[in-house]
């Protein structure tokens, strides 16, 4: 527990560099002229950073990227073309990727609660190696036990993880070797086993703490094949605050799978940290407010539009004016507010900014995971559009 501890402060130390400087403000008011807001840019060579620096930091490791986090076709050709593969859960992702023409080899079927309709999909598109976590599950593959592995996810309780997935997922690992049995006894193959300790944790101690929970049972249960150990998600980014670097974050996960058997494939999930900080969102200032001894700026999509992970996914986005001001002007006290006709639709109620006007373009990073994929059109609000562009082109 002591190494946990020391774990937690170094990583508590860490500071992420700011992300915004690297773009051209004159380049982003372009951008905004020609395309209008609110617009999404994505930034294919973040993109590439950042599969590239996961790979680089986790190098026993085969990437199984979280469609859910950014499913948008130009993301999934590209992390394709680089050899990635996916984490998919539905059947739309499923579509997503034959659409694209995307085979099933590297893919991994994990929502641990299916319909039988979803299942045979999966398995029609090439799905080999599906996530369960209860009895339940384990009994709806009988009739497909020739075509297909099963992977036991195992809880791991996060309370530092800002998402505990646990909540929801996962068996108790007391529960394995009876989910193991039950799936022999019916002629259904085990492959290995996965967790996910949460979104966005700060230290990399909990992912250790479930490696080393998993080894013990490769151990104590060698009459099993077992194939696949997989990590899940969790690798976390900045948003306002301080955020490890990825090196340091996984340098003891390395040393923690040095004990896994060579045989043992190890896959990891990674979402958020691929996604989020490769967009940003420019949005425009239609109307202005005094309420009290507080400025509301109205802008062109709020909580119910990109920046929905407000809502669903905790999240806090870095916002900010893009015009340079004088600021010996002062700044004052400050609400930023979605366009709809909610009250709930503010992003933020605790700012200060200077005197702004309408027209005025803001910009806010880190928006690429869960955003536009829990966007809505809310009051028949449009979503925002899209850009997909290289770094080259932002600077």
């Amino acid at each position: 527990m002591n190494q946990i501890h020391q774990l937690k402060a170094h990583f508590a130390e860490q500071v992420y560099p700011d992300q915004l400087g690297k773009y051209s403000r004159r380049k982003l008011a372009e951008i905004a002229e020609q395309h209008g807001t609110p617009t999404v840019i994505i930034d294919q060579d973040v993109i590439a950073a950042q599969y590239h620096s996961l790979c680089q930091a986790l190098p026993k490791v085969k990437m199984r990227y979280a469609i859910k986090a950014l499913p948008q076709v130009d993301v999934i050709r590209h992390l394709h073309q680089m050899g990635c593969g996916f984490d998919l859960a539905t059947a739309g992702e499923i579509e997503l990727l034959k659409s694209l023409q995307i085979g099933a080899e590297h893919t991994i079927h994990t929502h641990p609660i299916k319909k039988d309709a979803e299942i045979r999909h999966a398995i029609a598109y090439g799905c080999r190696y599906f996530v369960v976590d209860n009895s339940h599950e384990v009994d709806k593959f009988k009739a497909y036990k020739d075509q297909v592995e099963l992977i036991i996810r195992v809880n791991f309780r996060n309370q530092d993880a800002v998402v505990d997935l646990s909540r929801k997922f996962g068996c108790e690992l007391t529960k394995v070797p009876a989910l193991v049995e039950q799936a022999q006894q019916a002629g259904i193959r085990i492959a290995g086993l996965s967790f996910h300790v949460g979104s966005q944790v700060p230290a990399p101690y909990a992912h250790i703490e479930a490696i080393e929970q998993c080894i013990d049972v490769f151990k104590t249960m060698p009459e099993v094949n077992w194939k696949i150990l997989d990590i899940g998600g969790g690798f976390p980014i900045e948003y306002t605050g301080p955020g490890p670097v990825i090196e340091d974050f996984c340098a003891p996960i390395n040393d923690a799978l040095q004990a896994v058997d060579q045989h043992i494939e190890i896959l990891a999930e990674p979402g958020r940290f691929i996604a989020g900080p490769s967009a940003i969102q420019l949005l425009s200032v239609v109307g202005i407010a005094q309420r009290g001894a507080r400025t509301w700026y109205y802008l062109d999509d709020g909580v119910y539009g990109v920046l929905s992970g407000q809502m669903f996914d905790h999240a806090k986005y870095p916002i900010t004016p893009l015009q340079t001001y004088d600021l010996t002007k002062g700044l004052k006290p400050s609400v930023l507010a979605g366009p709809t006709c909610d009250s709930i639709d503010v992003i933020d109620d605790d700012i200060v900014l200077p005197e702004l006007e309408i027209g005025d373009i803001f910009v806010a990073t880190q928006v690429g995971a869960y955003t536009l994929a829990s966007a809505t059109e809310f009051n028949l609000y449009p979503k925002a559009k899209t850009l997909w562009l290289n770094g080259q082109d932002l600077t």
